[in-house]
């Protein structure tokens, strides 16, 4: 049997205890003074509902998923036949009804005594005295002749009392589709909810799986880059390698240890940013001219890592030049609500492009997509001979 959660199991909880509420209001309403517990300790009452609780779950947790779902629509069918030609000649309804009757009594309160006379049994009148008998053109009917005979013959009989009708339990049939139709809508609104969720949490772990990916592609990227600078400042013997090093070793601690998640403080971001600039002013000495600004504090707030990392590597691989001063210009405005970030370098059209290229910023992007949905703002232009970029984050 299918486990219920706990909000699932109180609605199912609250609507059955709604429904053994209906037929001592309907009775109560038929039959005035009766005894409410007298009607609870009924066994035809705990009959009457039984019988539909089990149709119910008999329905939802077997029939829809075994039969309905997989399209076996004929046994389906069948089995929904069967039940209702249960509920057609049991009558639960109209037998609790029947039950209750007899225990308050027809003439009053549970232990009145009736009327005299009461008992006494009805006269019979002889339907041969009372009308005339139709004379058919070859004798009386059978059951007709056998009435002359015994006038009480076939009153206790339907089978051959044919002025009796069929008497039908409409509440009881009524109560049956009802039942049926909302075991049916619970069934596919849970199935529905199965399938919506499985596609969600699909697209969840789709989307993880992909930005890890990306962080996987975005670290070993930044750190050979880095490497080579310091390969540079150690084939030219210069007395900032030793401090290089443990500048990248700071950035290598950040990049392996503190972006494994995928929000991170936005002061260590910032951290990590003035080492790599550090170590690219010591790659290019002071023939460069690099500007770093923050405005605003950056306590308490958070970021996706490196985010900025893509658009400061390519400032530094793109915007340096041998022949002309390299000028770079990296802004950060942080504000309650929002994060501003602003990068501009100027374009060299001589610029080897010895490194490989690397994911870009079009990876850059569909981690913002993941991470920032609809949150922020990219704007990348290039005027003249300078490259500028900005960003907005809404944190």
């Amino acid at each position: 049997m299918q486990h219920f959660k706990t909000p699932t199991f109180i609605i199912h909880l609250a609507g059955w205890l709604l429904f053994l509420s209906f037929p001592i209001l309907f009775i109560n309403h038929e039959q005035v003074d009766q005894n409410n517990l007298m009607l609870l300790a009924s066994p035809y009452y705990w009959l009457f509902c039984l019988t539909y609780i089990i149709i119910f779950y008999f329905n939802a947790l077997v029939l829809v998923p075994r039969l309905m779902f997989k399209k076996r629509y004929l046994f389906y069918i069948l089995s929904v036949l069967l039940l209702f030609s249960f509920v057609y000649y049991a009558q639960p309804y109209d037998k609790l009804l029947g039950h209750n009757r007899n225990m308050i009594g027809v003439f009053g309160r549970p232990g009145e005594v009736p009327p005299s006379g009461f008992n006494k049994p009805p006269q019979m009148v002889d339907d041969t005295s009372a009308k005339p008998v139709l004379q058919m053109p070859f004798g009386p009917l059978p059951h007709e002749g056998l009435r002359m005979q015994d006038p009480n013959f076939g009153r206790n009989n339907p089978f051959l009392d044919f002025r009796r009708p069929i008497k039908i339990d409409i509440i009881s049939l009524f109560l049956f589709f009802m039942i049926m139709g909302l075991s049916i809508a619970t069934c596919t609104v849970q199935r529905w909810q199965n399938a919506e969720s499985k596609v969600i949490k699909a697209e969840a772990d789709k989307a993880i799986a992909e930005l890890s990916f990306l962080k996987a592609q975005i670290n070993p990227h930044f750190l050979f880059n880095t490497l080579n600078n310091i390969y540079t400042l150690s084939v030219i013997n210069s007395e900032h390698t030793s401090e290089s090093i443990m500048k990248l070793s700071n950035i290598m601690r950040y990049v392996t240890d503190d972006v494994v998640q995928d929000f991170v403080p936005l002061n260590d971001e910032i951290n990590c940013i003035k080492d790599y600039i550090e170590l690219q002013r010591l790659r290019l000495g002071s023939n460069s001219e690099i500007n770093f600004h923050i405005v605003g504090s950056a306590d308490g707030k958070q970021i996706g890592p490196l985010i900025f990392m893509t658009f400061i590597e390519n400032a530094f691989k793109y915007g340096v030049s041998k022949i002309e001063k390299p000028v770079i210009n990296i802004h950060l405005e942080i504000e309650d609500r929002k994060i501003n970030f602003t990068c501009e370098n100027k374009i060299y059209n001589n610029t080897t492009k010895l490194e490989r290229a690397g994911i870009g910023i079009a990876n850059t992007q569909r981690r913002l997509n993941h991470l920032y949905p609809d949150q922020f703002k990219l704007n990348i232009k290039q005027y003249n001979s300078s490259f500028l970029v900005e960003l907005c984050l809404n944190c």
